[in-house]
């Protein structure tokens, strides 16, 4: 049995982040989280064009109709380049709506989203757990609440909301009595956004017998993509710290010769390695719907939230003062990886729900 990645999954991740390498270079990077519209839709548009769109959107509906573990990969290249565009909201929206959209919702928004002309942001957070402030109802005159920490906002024409019943809802961007603020995070290279419903209406995804399983499958997607881009921010990082000790000098010798700098770079590849077999086993699981599938996709966000948190704060001290410097931009990995982690549930709500899973809770 071959554990490995296929050669076809090797190349595709190789051509992202070779595209990214050329189109996306911190530089790129650092003018759109300052707020430079045209350079983040042209990004966009050129990610767009290799289809990273239409990996979970089936064949029959113009997509490439590949699953969870591909997906996964994606997000990771976009990690390790702390791209900033809003991948995983659009991934989740076409996964929710694959598995519980009716035929007619998934013939009318499919197509369009393989062609680009739709996207979708999400709502997801309160599946998690609700806040005092926050949650959705559904009352006969369409939905009430507020949605907080909701991604992909900008550029989206739909947006998937879970209410506090467990069910989805497809809301227009432009319905009436909607009504967005932005949420102000650490992470500069994506944007989250508070929604506010009054009387707003919506779809619900009513495809399938069971909503409330949807939600979970598409929650545990996120976790495992979520982990999949801290996964390649940290990565990164590592990179980065290695390149740096391999330069840096101080009494005339470089620092990546003294002991105890080696010893940090190598517990943070000590680190990455297995947590790397984590991510790609709990995709694979997820899209091969595997009994542990739930389990995995618990661990991998829980787990790499921490062994990201470890590498960042490690590769910034191997840095010195550098690492907090604009300049060498070590902060978008570094709060990008930060986000990941609350995002969805942080890891302590997270094994509490993996100790759920396995009837310890």
């Amino acid at each position: 049995m071959d554990f490995a990645l296929s050669e076809d999954q090797v190349l595709f991740q190789d051509a992202i982040s070779g595209f990214l390498a050329d189109q996306a270079p911190l530089e790129t990077v650092r003018r759109i989280a300052e707020g430079d519209a045209a350079a983040a839709t042209g990004l966009r548009a050129g990610l767009a064009d290799l289809g990273i769109d239409q990996i979970l959107i089936p064949e029959a509906h113009g997509g490439l109709g590949l699953g969870l573990l591909d997906a996964a990969l994606v997000a990771e290249a976009l990690g390790a380049a702390v791209t900033p565009v809003d991948f995983i909201a659009n991934a989740l929206g076409a996964l929710a709506l694959s598995l519980a959209g009716s035929d007619a919702q998934q013939s009318a928004l499919l197509p369009a989203m393989a062609a680009g002309e739709v996207r979708f942001a999400v709502a997801l957070a309160e599946a998690m757990g609700v806040r005092a402030d926050a949650g959705v109802t559904e009352g006969d005159d369409g939905l009430n609440g507020r949605s907080l920490f909701v991604q992909g906002l900008p550029g989206a024409t739909h947006i998937l909301v879970v209410d506090r019943s467990g069910a989805l809802h497809l809301v227009e961007r432009t319905a009436s009595g909607l009504d967005h603020g932005p949420l102000a995070t650490i992470d500069r290279t994506r944007t989250h956004a508070t929604l506010t419903y009054s009387a707003t209406p919506s779809q619900r995804l009513d495809g399938c017998a069971e909503p409330v399983a949807v939600v979970d499958l598409v929650v545990e997607a996120g976790h495992v993509l979520l982990a999949a881009d801290t996964l390649g921010a940290a990565q990164a990082m590592l990179d980065k710290a290695v390149a740096y000790a391999c330069d840096r000098k101080q009494f005339n010798r470089v620092i990546g010769s003294f002991q105890a700098v080696k010893h940090l770079c190598a517990e943070m590849a000590a680190e990455i390695e297995p947590a790397r077999a984590l991510v790609w086993h709990a995709a694979y699981a997820r899209q091969a719907g595997l009994e542990d599938a739930p389990l995995l996709a618990c661990l991998a966000k829980s787990h790499l939230s921490e062994t990201g948190t470890f590498v960042a704060r490690t590769a910034t001290e191997i840095h010195g003062g550098m690492g907090f410097t604009d300049l060498v931009g070590l902060h978008y990995w570094f709060k990008r990886i930060g986000a990941n982690r609350q995002l969805l549930g942080g890891p302590e709500r997270v094994r509490e729900k993996a100790a759920r899973l396995q009837g310890w809770g």
